[in-house]
């Protein structure tokens, strides 16, 4: 692999690469999280012997759980520079993920009948609305950064006014400058 391209590699998954890089990042935690709530449910079912309800609900969690995790710390990366903290946005990310869910069954329920056309044709064009936008509503209200690049708001128990807790590079961001 040539510097070039190991560059490339290296900016896109980088926080610097803004929304290419998100997009790629958001990308490779569903098609890791889609592999996981797979082989669980499967395992779990067709190994393991579990009745196939049980097996679901056990992978899903799993999904879910890698997803918000996968969504925190890879595809919106540096958790330091949240505006919520993490009570804040696992809350959002739980009414996210139930609105998701609603939406889905309503309109597979509800529109194959309506509109005369299949089951999977109409729970293909919701996954991709709802994956459109679950991406922005995690970019805009759940994982995005505060106001500022000086950390954590104050209150959340992570915030520090010291600037010996701020890389050199960034300390000129922060501190204000006096003529």
């Amino acid at each position: 692999m040539t510097s070039t391209v190991r560059a490339k590699l290296a900016h896109l998954f980088s926080p610097r690469s803004g929304l290419p890089g998100q997009v790629i990042r958001f990308g490779l935690a569903g098609g890791s999280v889609a592999v996981l709530y797979i082989t669980v449910t499967t395992v779990l079912s067709q190994v393991v012997g579990l009745p196939f309800e049980l097996a679901l609900a056990i992978g899903f969690t799993c999904g879910l759980l890698l997803h918000f995790t996968l969504q925190r710390v890879f595809v919106w990366m540096h958790h330091e520079d949240f505006a919520l903290p993490l009570r804040g946005q696992v809350g959002r990310y739980l009414t996210m993920a139930a609105t998701q869910y609603g939406v889905t069954a309503a309109s597979t329920g509800l529109l194959p009948g309506a509109l005369s056309v299949p089951t999977e044709i109409v729970y293909l064009v919701t996954m991709a609305a709802v994956t459109t936008t679950g991406f922005l509503v995690m970019r805009l209200l759940i994982f995005h950064a505060g106001a500022t690049s000086a950390g954590p708001e104050v209150g959340d128990g992570e915030a520090s006014d010291s600037v010996a807790d701020v890389p050199a590079s960034e300390q000129d961001q922060r501190m204000p400058v006096r003529g």
